[in-house]
């Protein structure tokens, strides 16, 4: 299973307007595109996505940008997830031939737990107010 470019970008632009969060302070879109290290015009579409889905809000004009439109707690990783891609888990339909059904009971089974994980995780937990904050694993 491989995370979309999309849905890291994603998430890390929205770890960045958590940190805002509660400032009063709307992002720019070169703010979050140098900050979180993301392209500006692929940013963009990303951030249609997100605010079509009712994760973010923006505002436009001199003093316009972007701000979370929950607050974190209220966002979860599978919010961001589904957003962009639609879906957690994309099967390909086909479960044809001696294995086929079973095959698509397991996966099904990893799909939920892939969801209840994503689901676990929220966006005050992948931001941090303090940007010098290091995490070792």
């Amino acid at each position: 299973m491989k995370i979309s470019v999309k849905v890291d970008y994603a998430c890390r632009v929205m770890a960045e307007l958590a940190r805002l969060h509660g400032s009063g302070v709307l992002a720019q879109i070169e703010h979050l595109a140098r900050t979180e290290s993301v392209p500006a015009n692929f940013l963009a579409q990303i951030l249609l996505r997100l605010r079509d889905h009712g994760l973010i809000t923006s505002r436009r004009g001199n003093h316009g940008g972007y701000a979370l439109a929950q607050s974190p707690e209220d966002i979860s990783l599978y919010d961001i997830l589904v957003a962009v891609e639609g879906h957690c888990l994309h099967l390909s339909g086909n479960f044809e031939g001696r294995s086929g059904r079973r095959l698509k009971q397991v996966w099904d089974d990893v799909g939920q737990a892939l969801i209840a994980k994503t689901k676990s995780y929220t966006l005050d937990q992948l931001s941090s107010k303090n940007p010098t904050e290091m995490y070792y694993i």
